[in-house]
């Protein structure tokens, strides 16, 4: 079996090399080049961050450039729901862009290749600081800003019921899909075998939906999913297959929660997910908006006025997001036009 270590040092190999070299550029703020990563955004055009485009009336409006996660996820539907709502009362164009989420994302908002991006909040403090995984030990990403956190990030250890696997202790020697290499996803799931004493596995590293399809093809044992319930990858899963949620309870609950302080109790309903008739028990992290100190004070007063005085307009996570909840759990500095919006 592949130990975690050996993942992890992979990892930090390739992560400090590249994190490093965006700290350097990390004051250039909004105005980078272009993303590597697939563009799925609504309008098909480039990534460029704070970009000048055409408006349909023949003047122009500022594209800005906003990274989401796997389309698996919450973060790219919500997203584009933010897409939406911004576009239609301000004259920002939105490009949303899947991508791997939080580390990733934390690199592309320090290079100024994205303005605004989804991330996790326990992710934002390593990165702002300069400390929590070896990605970031001494390249604290200094020009990284809050604007609001939104919901919790339940982590989700789902199985198929054929594996036989009901606990964590079961997943000891098992082939385990932990997310995108370099994700938060990734990160915690780490955090939580470790914390809880499981080093006998093999990492498989892939996206929500990649994930889903290893299990039902039986590639892999488990796999690790961290966003808001319902995450629509599972329930496709347990559309066509007999799933099982593993739950965090109890002492390992507990042992997850002493070694790392930002994860906190949470609850996935029962009947969240087809076949899955009891509440299961597990932690929590918590998604935030996150951009960087080079986009304009103007910019992100706006953006985030659009989105939270217009919150009925989404769909997706509406029993949390608010402008009231909205500084729960912020973990790094707060942009100052972030602020303006929540101090007004």
């Amino acid at each position: 079996m592949t130990n975690n270590r050996t993942r992890r040092r992979f990892l930090e190999a390739t992560g400090i090399a590249g994190i490093a070299a965006l700290a350097g550029c990390s004051g250039n703020g909004g105005s980078g080049g272009d993303s590597d990563t697939e563009t799925s955004g609504g309008d098909g055009g480039d990534d460029t961050a704070t970009t000048e485009s055409s408006g349909g009336d023949g003047g122009t409006s500022t594209r800005l450039s906003w990274h989401a996660g796997g389309t698996g996820g919450t973060y790219y539907p919500l997203s584009n729901e933010f897409k939406t709502v911004v576009e239609e009362n301000t004259d920002y164009s939105l490009t949303v862009q899947s991508t791997g989420a939080s580390v990733e994302n934390v690199g592309s908002l320090a290079d100024g290749s994205a303005d605004f991006a989804l991330i996790q909040n326990d992710i934002a403090y390593f990165a702002k600081n300069g400390t929590g995984i070896e990605t970031f030990q001494g390249n604290a990403i200094e020009n990284l800003r809050g604007v609001a956190t939104l919901y919790p990030e339940t982590i989700t250890v789902v199985t198929l019921q054929s594996t036989g696997i009901e606990t964590l202790s079961d997943l000891s020697g098992a082939t385990i899909n932990t997310g995108d290499l370099g994700s938060g996803t990734q990160v915690n799931a780490n955090q939580i075998l470790e914390a809880v004493g499981i080093t006998d596995y093999n990492e498989q590293n892939a996206g929500f939906s990649q994930a889903s399809e290893q299990l039902a093809n039986g590639d892999i044992d488990a796999a690790f999913v961290v966003g808001g319930w319902p995450v629509g990858a599972i329930e496709d899963l347990a559309t066509t297959n007999d799933i099982q949620i593993v739950p965090i309870q109890g002492e390992n609950r507990q042992a997850v929660k002493d070694a790392a302080s930002w994860f906190a109790d949470d609850t996935i309903p029962a009947g969240t997910y087809s076949g899955v008739d009891e509440a299961v028990e597990t932690v929590a992290v918590q998604a935030m908006i996150a951009t960087n100190a080079g986009v304009s004070a103007d910019t992100v007063e706006t953006v985030t006025a659009a989105i939270f005085d217009n919150v009925d307009d989404l769909t997706i996570k509406t029993d949390f997001i608010s402008a009231d909840s909205a500084q729960d759990g912020m973990s790094i500095e707060l942009h100052e036009g972030a602020a303006a919006y929540f101090d007004a």
